[in-house]
């Protein structure tokens, strides 16, 4: 019988987490951005984008895809790797959660490759991509349920503020 890892939802800054991944909300450059992207490449320093420009230059020409991931160093962070992951621009028209999910699942399958027991994931799209936060939440907790496999032990949901806070438990007690 497989365990499950723990999964948990805390208030604070991505940055300042502890965990062998942690997992930016990055667009599809891979050159840095705003919001989760900005604060990681910031904070990280620029062994992060030197490492995301060598992918660029190799494997991710055209940048990275939606629902995809992709291990980098994690730079000055307090982690072994940052998993770089494209989430998908909320639609009120058409159905993305797909999309959504991959970058879950993509990042616990870079995670575990990598030997990691601790991940921490950002809220992924529901910032400037207008994901419903609380639709969000269920996606991101229902994908990680099913797909996060040892040796990973923990995954950590870091979330800014009370909202996206009950969003997230909400989601973690259903």
């Amino acid at each position: 019988m497989t365990t499950r890892p723990t999964i948990i939802v805390v208030r604070g800054d991505i940055t300042d987490q502890h965990a062998d991944v942690l997992v930016n909300a990055a667009n599809s450059s891979l050159l840095g951005g705003g919001g989760v992207d900005g604060a990681i490449h910031r904070r990280g320093g620029p062994e992060i984008l030197a490492a995301c420009r060598d992918l660029r230059a190799s494997h991710y020409g055209k940048g990275l895809r939606t629902g995809q991931a992709v291990a980098t160093t994690a730079g000055r962070l307090h982690a072994e790797h940052v998993v770089h992951t494209v989430g998908p621009v909320w639609s009120g028209t058409e159905d993305r959660s797909a999309l959504l999910a991959s970058c879950y699942r993509e990042s616990l399958r870079v995670s575990s490759e990598l030997g990691a027991r601790t991940v921490v994931f950002p809220a992924i799209s529901t910032g400037i991509y207008g994901w419903p936060l609380g639709d969000g939440a269920r996606i991101a907790v229902c994908t990680v349920r099913e797909a996060a496999l040892p040796p990973i032990t923990e995954v950590r949901f870091v979330v800014f503020d009370e909202e996206a806070y009950a969003c997230f438990d909400d989601a973690l007690t259903a």
